[in-house]
């Protein structure tokens, strides 16, 4: 029997990766409900190809327009907005919920779908970074499984296996460090849009690449670390490795490290949650460590990227800290893609954000979408 599977932003990155699995197990997966934003020429597609049941877009206008694209095919229900999100995220024809969308309008979709009792594979960061303490105590709860589909997360989830959470020293979690790595602030004061967007790495979405490239994504995979673990904030040290081979590893209390390698290819993160605890062969280029010859780690430049000592800031504050970082964040990169602010000062903003949005002590999930608009104003006033 195959396993049923809604896909939150099908469009994208780890949407159409998500996808491409699918089409590699056609008797063991099928897509019975997906959300796009705007992407509306590929999504066209996507339903074309994988016939959903249900499908939302971001707004109405879109919708409409989808409605006709689709005239000609039968029994597909096209919703929209967060409402949609929502549908997609409870379809009650879902076993698994894949949260591939980015940012924080994942949010209420996932605590939906937690609450409607589907397994999340989870891709969406920000869920846990903002939400972290809704999110996981009501997953317990409700007993649903939270899969990482982040392959630092997936990483350490596969090395976990086996072995008891209490035993964990520390968790060694791996950055590339990015297309800047050994690069100065003065270095970076005219960084291009262009030299932003060139992982040596990954391919990634837009958002997510920057994020990589200020090494702020790391400090959200932090805070995301500790609540998918149940560490300390001081159990989770960051290794800059460039090659990401190693996508992560946990140190135990015996002095045993246990690792997971593998190509840089989010398929294998995506593969493995779809299938958990089952493996399933993935058709890639295997890893060759002979082709690869050198692993190298070290420590990160915390000084120049001090995105990523804001996060640790941020978790160390705790209440809605990590949403205005977030939030600020998100703001931020987006002037960047649109060439309204400089590189270096993606971190500036998200610095004076937490410094002065309001505090609040454990927010409500209003309260988490409320500071995410506080942060937005404040920033508006300022840049």
């Amino acid at each position: 029997m195959s396993q049923k599977l809604a896909i939150l932003g099908s469009t994208g990155s780890i949407g159409t990766q998500t996808l491409d699995i699918v089409s590699q197990n056609p008797d063991d997966l099928q897509v019975v409900a997906m959300s796009c934003g705007k992407n509306i020429d590929l999504f066209e597609k996507q339903i074309r190809k994988y016939t959903p049941s249900l499908v939302s877009i971001a707004n109405e206008e879109l919708a409409k327009d989808l409605k006709t694209r689709l005239s000609d095919m039968d029994n597909i229900e096209i919703v929209y907005g967060m409402e949609g999100l929502i549908a997609v995220a409870t379809y009650d024809k879902a076993d698994t919920v894949v949260t591939a969308v980015v940012g924080m309008i994942g949010v209420q979709p996932t605590i939906a779908a937690i609450n409607a009792g589907k397994t999340i594979a989870l891709a969406n960061k920000e869920t846990l970074v903002t939400a972290g303490h809704i999110i996981m105590p009501l997953a317990k709860q409700k007993g649903v499984s939270i899969l990482p589909v982040d392959s630092e997360h997936s990483a350490i989830f596969q090395s976990l296996n086996g072995e008891r959470h209490n035993e964990i020293s520390k968790i060694l979690l791996t950055a590339s460090g990015g297309p800047f790595r050994g690069r100065t602030l003065e270095e970076l004061e005219n960084v291009k849009l262009e030299d932003a967007l060139k992982h040596p790495n990954w391919s990634m979405g837009a958002k997510i690449t920057i994020d990589s490239a200020t090494m702020i994504n790391k400090g959200l995979e932090v805070m995301e670390a500790k609540w998918l673990f149940g560490v300390n904030l001081n159990q989770i040290e960051v290794v800059v490795h460039p090659q990401s081979i190693l996508h992560s590893a946990v140190e135990f209390m015996d002095g045993a490290v246990i690792g997971q390698m593998g190509t840089p290819d989010m398929r294998l993160p995506i593969l493995y949650a779809l299938f958990y605890p089952n493996r399933k062969t993935l058709y890639a280029e295997p890893l060759d460590l002979f082709k690869v010859g050198t692993l190298t780690f070290e420590k990160p430049d915390m000084e120049t990227f001090y995105g990523l000592s804001l996060a640790y800031d941020a978790m160390d504050a705790g209440g809605n800290v990590p949403t205005v970082f977030n939030a600020a964040n998100e703001r931020a990169v987006a002037k960047f893609l649109n060439n309204k602010i400089k590189f270096l000062e993606i971190p500036e903003i998200v610095s004076e954000s937490m410094i002065n949005v309001d505090f609040i002590q454990s927010p409500t999930i209003e309260q988490v979408l409320e500071t995410e608009q506080m942060t937005y104003d404040f920033i508006e006033s300022r840049w």
